[in-house]
């Protein structure tokens, strides 16, 4: 053996004994990064961080030819973090609305992959189950662009000791769902729930086909299953019918392609980070002319963007109104604090529900 291969073989035994001990400590910092995520209900991939690691570390290479070795050297390190931190996440419960299939189920196992999901009979309930510490955050519906807010989740946030966390849009794709060996000739009524019907009105008119009003996509995919009918379809995810064991006929049968649901993550500690961009405030304003603009006038004069503006009526005061208003800048600094001191002199109520990274997908 020469003498150039023994020297290799050295460097190389030597880089790899410090390489396992900096292994290992980076692994006890992933198991810090999970245990601050799992506290604030945060999903395990961020990949802006991840794309900033990978382009600010990859600039100590000067080695072109290395560089795009090392930059994939660092997605793999970066693979077996995540793979480490969703087998810590076994156990962190989840809750959602609805049953297993339906849109919430599938938002929530999207941004916590490796959770238990836990069904709750109704939002008020997941919300609860946070609340009481028997989940450790609850994935629900705010806004969806085919029908409007979702007042119900609003009116929670806005009495309740939760915060958001994160706000994720899910695309809804509706499909024709039938038992295997159904075609969709042998389909002549289709159940959903009845928005989807109404979102899939021209296929169905032009099909030819009877409805029936299901509580949600997936109690309609259960029901077809069960029902083991070819004549009977479903509209409803492909998620769903991989769950109910449903075929797939015919795939985006809504007529509106921009049909997306935001979901938002709630939990009991509010998150203050940089990369959080956007954050949610609900205040309400006194009962007089001007209040509201006063209100408005005093986020722009702080530079804030206002990228959504939602009124939901009081309960308990007849005419009157909170206000729901997303903003874009930067959740944790002075500018900040000054507006919110600034607002709470000319609101009645004034309360910063959480923050966010806008237009995050799953």
């Amino acid at each position: 053996m020469s003498n150039k291969l023994e020297e290799a073989r050295k460097i190389i035994n030597e880089v790899d004994a410090q390489m396992a001990k900096l292994f290992v400590k980076r692994m006890r910092a992933a198991e810090m990064v999970y245990a601050h995520k799992k506290e604030f209900g945060l999903p395990i991939l961020d990949q802006k961080r991840e794309d900033a690691v990978i382009a600010n570390n990859s600039a100590y290479i000067e080695d072109d030819g290395l560089k795009g070795y090392y930059m994939d050297y660092l997605k793999n390190l970066m693979s077996l973090s995540r793979a480490y931190q969703y087998r810590m996440q076994n156990g962190f419960k989840v809750a959602y609305s609805g049953v297993a299939g339906a849109f919430a189920h599938i938002a929530t196992g999207r941004i916590f992959p490796e959770s238990d999901r836990i069904s709750h009979r109704d939002f008020k309930a997941a919300y609860d189950s946070v609340v009481n510490g028997s989940c450790d955050v609850a994935v629900l519906p705010i806004e969806n662009s085919y029908a409007g807010e979702v007042g119900q989740t609003m009116d929670l946030i806005f009495s309740g000791s939760l915060y958001i966390n994160g706000i994720y849009e899910l695309e809804i794709h509706q499909n024709l769902l039938g038992i295997p060996g159904a075609t969709t000739e042998d389909i002549k009524k289709v159940t959903s729930h009845p928005q989807a019907l109404s979102q899939c009105h021209d296929y169905i008119k032009n099909k030819g086909y009877d409805t029936e009003e299901a509580s949600n996509t997936a109690v309609a995919a259960k029901l077809v299953a069960d029902s083991n009918n070819k004549s009977l379809g479903a509209i409803a995810s492909v998620e769903t019918a991989e769950i109910y064991g449903l075929k797939v006929l015919e795939t985006n049968i809504n007529k509106s392609g921009e049909n997306t649901t935001r979901f938002v993550v709630l939990s009991k500690v509010q998150v203050t980070d940089p990369v959080m961009s956007s954050s949610v405030l609900m205040f309400t304003v006194k009962h007089e002319a001007g209040s509201l603009a006063n209100a408005i006038s005093i986020i722009g004069k702080y530079g804030y963007n206002m990228t959504a503006l939602r009124s939901r009526p009081l309960k308990k005061h007849s005419w009157q109104y909170y206000f729901y208003i997303e903003i874009d800048g930067a959740v944790d600094n002075e500018n900040r604090s000054k507006m919110i001191d600034e607002l709470s002199k000319v609101c009645d109520s004034l309360k910063v529900a959480g923050s966010f990274t806008p237009h995050r997908e799953i």
